[in-house]
């Protein structure tokens, strides 16, 4: 029998464009922050993780291709990936890692750093992007923004590829920067709601 389905099943169709868009024109990532406040809101308006469970499109991707294509192996994740250790270690990565793209942003901001047609993946290789910016009316740091975004959101779909391929399908899930965020929130919520 066939599950209905809503609009927000197709979320993935998104995720996918994004990615595509953003190899053509490299300020399309900034539709990215999208993905950064809506999570954030939710959880904030409401203290539930209706995002991750409902309306995020990189969890739906990953679950159509490791799950409906089978191209995972479907075994669980390790202990060590599921503590809490691992996942506020890598949330504080994330953020250190954003912090520095926001700083070399500022760099070419003040003129003290000419703009990086480059995308760096895993935050180690720089990839040559140069064929996806094109010159605009905006100042070079909406481009540097723009191209260290893309790079945030390429890595974080690879990390949730491999994990994928490795373990279950929305493995990325479980360290999930956003994830892990709006799981805090949701938990100080209910606290403040208790002490009421």
């Amino acid at each position: 029998m066939k599950t209905k389905k809503y609009w927000y099943d197709y979320l993935w169709i998104l995720s996918l464009t994004y990615l595509i868009l953003g190899f053509f024109n490299i300020l399309f990532a900034w539709l990215g922050l999208l993905c950064f406040f809506i999570p954030l809101i939710i959880s904030f308006a409401n203290g539930s993780k209706a995002y991750c469970n409902k309306y995020c499109g990189r969890g739906q991707l990953f679950s159509l291709i490791g799950g409906n294509l089978g191209l995972s192996r479907k075994k669980s994740v390790p202990k060590w990936m599921k503590s809490k250790y691992f996942r506020y270690g890598f949330l504080i990565f994330f953020f250190a890692m954003f912090f520095v793209m926001l700083w070399n942003t500022y760099l070419v901001f003040a003129q003290a750093k000419d703009l990086s047609t480059a995308v760096t993946l895993l935050w180690t290789f720089k990839l040559p992007w140069q064929w996806a910016y094109h010159g605009t009316l905006f100042s070079p740091w909406v481009a540097q923004f723009a191209f260290g975004f893309y790079s945030v959101m390429l890595t974080s779909t690879v990390l949730g590829l491999v994990t994928m391929i490795l373990f279950k399908p929305r493995s990325w899930c479980v360290y999930c920067p956003m994830g892990t965020m709006t799981q805090l929130i949701c938990k100080a919520k209910n606290v403040t709601k208790s002490q009421k």
